[in-house]
């Protein structure tokens, strides 16, 4: 039967935001799952990939510039960012797109770059401009980096890679750091009412898998790893704003949406009415709607989506 599947934002997004009566029914009377917390784990819901990994970086290097390039990795994104030192420590206030990159940032930022991270081994390159890239040597360890969506707005210090393998990078960060705090382009940039890219972000890392398989034929998603997954195992992959209601069998990739009030009532409403949906929240609650599941008369609506 076909499926309609929605990828969504923690649950806890949601307290407090009194929900439609015919959802809030239909979520009362639903197959309910507590599942495993966390982007990886929640794409690996939906997403078979071999080896069983998510490298962010390899799936978007494939989107930038092809699979047979991509197969060149592993690969690390290393993403321009900006760091705003604060009372408490410092914060990362923006990452790639966010900063409003063009390719002339790029062409001016990357040659002062490229001797740090070629003397470590590492070739440095940015076939689009928000998204930066090192190949590594097969092998290279890499430490737990964290995503940029996770440390966004935090302290810089709170998500530092941590061990062994960790050192090296915090090195390179560092001397990353002191160029880009001393090149001329950011003191442009500034003149030009732009914030200065002061740091690069470190994530993603890892080979492109040999194989990907979804549990959906169509993927609408923002996010340039889930279309390059999409890409990869031959799926139909394009974004978000490309969905129309009358698609049966589609996942929809809404992790990156804001106004959680607007999910409700453009997405969660009209999902609950189908013959079959899923609700797969980022903190692990999965909600499974059928339209059988109505004359379960005994189950109570829910006021709320519960955290």
């Amino acid at each position: 039967m076909a499926r309609l599947t929605l990828l969504l934002p923690p649950a806890a997004r949601f307290a407090g935001i009194a929900l439609p009566p015919a959802l809030a029914q239909a979520l009362g009377r639903a197959d309910r799952a507590r599942a495993e917390a966390g982007e990886a784990a929640q794409l690996a819901r939906h997403f078979d990939l071999l080896p069983r990994a998510w490298p962010s970086a390899a799936l978007t290097r494939l989107l930038d510039a092809g699979e047979a390039d991509a197969r060149h990795g592993p690969w690390l994104r290393v993403d321009p960012a900006h760091i705003r030192p604060d009372i408490n420590g410092a914060r990362l206030l923006g990452v790639g797109a966010s900063l409003g990159l063009d390719a002339a940032d790029a062409e001016a930022l990357l040659p002062a770059l490229r001797p740090l991270f070629g003397d470590a081994g590492f070739a440095l390159d940015a076939p689009h401009p928000a998204r930066w890239y090192l190949r590594l040597p097969p092998g290279t360890p890499l430490p737990a980096f964290s995503s940029p969506d996770i440390a966004l707005g935090d302290d810089v210090f709170e998500h530092t890679a941590q061990g062994e393998a960790a050192r090296r990078w915090r090195v390179l960060e560092s001397e990353v750091q002191v160029v880009l705090h001393n090149h001329p382009h950011n003191a442009a940039r500034a003149a030009a009412g732009r914030v200065a890219v002061n740091a690069l972000w470190f994530w993603g890392g890892g080979a492109l898998p040999d194989a990907v398989s979804g549990h959906a034929p169509i993927i609408y998603s923002d996010d340039p790893a889930v279309l390059g997954a999409a890409r990869l195992g031959k799926l139909q992959g394009m974004g978000v704003q490309a969905f129309r209601d009358e698609v049966e069998d589609a996942l929809v990739d809404l992790r990156g949406q804001r106004d959680v009030r607007a999910l409700v009532e453009r997405w969660l409403a009209p999902a609950a009415l189908r013959a079959e949906a899923v609700f797969d929240f980022a903190d692990g609650q999965v909600f499974h709607l059928r339209r059988g599941q109505r004359w379960r008369l005994w189950r109570r609506a829910l006021a709320t989506v519960p955290a």
